[in-house]
């Protein structure tokens, strides 16, 4: 088994060494639980989507570079190497993105994932509740069809990032009845939508680390 590097992997890592030598803030940046700081880890996102560093292991018609596994490793070693600011997007890009690549129509793939990817939308999670915490079997919030849309009622705590984000996504009772793990659905929804209320949850430090989201007819 060879376990060298192949000539193109170390031109490719020097090529993100160099890259994040020349580009990188020269100082840390805001935590982004603050307005100030989450726009400035946008900017940044945006950064680095320009340099095709955002999410080097998605195809490139979705914003990616097209990368193996390894490429991505050498990128994520370089990345935490230089001390880089935290990947404030991850929620979409790590834990939405790959499952959108994994189940996602074509045209959900075309329209959401070039957007994450920049950071143009920027992601939420939806997914714990008071009555549930962490318990996917317990969620409660409902989302009824009516027609071609899902109406939303409930409640989600503990949402990572829903204090400045666009949009959300999380677990929802699909099916009057259900139980347990059986009639949920996967869902993304916009936080502008009318019937969205938001409230920050403070952290011992002050910032807005999480949030509560209201669901009323959404």
């Amino acid at each position: 088994m060879k376990l060298t590097y192949s000539p193109e992997q170390q031109s490719f890592r020097m090529e993100v060494r160099d890259w994040l030598v020349a580009n990188g803030p020269k100082e840390k940046l805001p935590t982004y639980d603050t307005k100030e700081g989450f726009e400035l880890h946008r900017q940044w996102e945006r950064k680095l989507h320009e340099a095709g560093l955002s999410m080097v292991m998605w195809p490139k018609e979705y914003g990616g570079r097209g990368c193996d596994l390894i490429d991505w490793l050498i990128f994520e070693e370089e990345y935490y190497g230089a001390g880089a600011p935290g990947r404030v997007n991850q929620n979409g890009q790590l834990l939405l993105g790959s499952t959108l690549l994994e189940f996602g129509t074509p045209k959900q793939k075309s329209h959401f994932l070039p957007r994450m990817a920049s950071s143009d939308d920027m992601w939420a999670q939806a997914w714990s509740e008071p009555n549930a915490g962490s318990d996917m079997a317990n969620i409660s919030s409902k989302a009824i069809l009516d027609g071609d849309h899902y109406i939303l009622n409930g409640q989600k705590t503990w949402s990572t990032r829903a204090t400045y984000a666009d949009w959300a996504f999380g677990l929802f009772r699909s099916e009057v009845g259900s139980k347990r793990h059986h009639g949920l659905s996967f869902l993304m929804v916009p936080l502008d939508a009318e019937g969205v209320t938001i409230r920050p949850i403070k952290a011992l430090d002050g910032e807005d680390a999480f949030a509560e989201i209201f669901f009323d007819n959404v």
